[in-house]
């Protein structure tokens, strides 16, 4: 029984067919809550019955400057993608239109 690590190499997945990026931190300054990935979650389901939501703090680093992005990745197979370039984009502008509604959200 292999015991379980920290840290492991991953073969690269398939690129999603359609990703779209939210990037939270310009309007709340921290990561998404669990509760606004939820309600967020509820939004795209009906859309697309199965999306993979990804909170994360990247950290782009050299040798001059380092910045720090709060963002929220969504990714949507291309099993769940319809063949139509024309009903495919209608998809991602929904779903960017659910990440907007999530930056929103955050104004009150």
């Amino acid at each position: 029984m292999m015991e379980p690590s920290i840290a492991f190499a991953v073969q690269q997945e398939a690129a999603p067919a359609i990703e779209v990026r939210v990037n939270f931190g310009i309007f709340a300054g921290r990561d998404a809550t669990a509760a606004e990935i939820d309600r967020l979650a509820e939004w795209l389901l009906d859309e697309v019955g199965e999306v993979s939501i990804i909170s994360e703090a990247r950290h782009e680093i050299d040798a001059n400057v380092e910045a720090a992005v709060h963002q929220v990745r969504i990714a949507v197979a291309a099993d769940r993608v319809p063949a139509n370039p024309f009903e495919r984009a209608a998809i991602e502008a929904r779903i960017v239109e659910s990440g907007r509604a999530l930056g929103e959200s955050l104004r009150g």
